[in-house]
């Protein structure tokens, strides 16, 4: 199945796969990139998964990578070059998330990216999240937001295509030929 016959709910539900098996492990981990492959395509290559993989249930299958290196993440990602047999591709990270005035305060001050993970980092209202972007060859992306619960919060998710569209981008970019 190529990119383009993929369902159109398949990489939405893929992503919300990818966010399940991270959260499974608890929070503090460092960010996780998983190669998305259509699931006959390696079933026909790995036959001894066949009780573990349905094509008909999920048409893509994630699969966990080595861990990126402690580099910044877009020069990481800017080093990645999948092979043909991966049509797609997945990131989960942690990240800060703030509340809207923050934000635009955040944008209208000119701090570099110490000072301004360190303002995001202080900042009494900042919420702690887990985004997990998935990307496929054709140009399409999913986005899952697990922002973490409190004692006083519950923990919400949040899905929407367009969350972190500098992050499919870097993403789209690795699957570039």
């Amino acid at each position: 199945m190529s990119a383009e016959e993929m369902p159109p709910v398949a990489l939405p539900a893929v992503a919300r796969e990818v966010d399940e098996f991270v959260s499974a492990a608890g929070w503090n981990q460092p960010p996780q990139l998983f190669a998305l492959v259509p699931t006959a395509q390696l079933l026909a290559q790995q036959p001894e998964l066949a009780g573990q993989l349905d094509p008909e249930a999920s048409p893509l299958t994630p699969i966990a990578q080595d861990e990126l290196p402690d580099s910044e993440l877009d020069r990481a990602l800017a080093g990645i070059v999948w092979p043909e047999a991966v049509h797609g591709c997945a990131l989960a990270q942690e990240i800060v998330v703030l509340p809207p005035e923050a934000e635009a305060r955040l944008t209208e001050e000119d701090l570099d990216d110490d000072a301004a993970r360190r303002f995001a980092a202080e900042h009494p209202d900042r919420r702690e999240a887990r985004l997990v972007a998935a990307v496929l060859r054709d140009g399409s992306a999913a986005c899952v937001l697990r922002l973490r619960g409190t004692v006083e919060v519950p923990e919400e998710v949040v899905e929407h295509p367009e969350l972190a569209p500098n992050l499919t981008n870097a993403l789209l970019e690795t699957l570039k030929p």
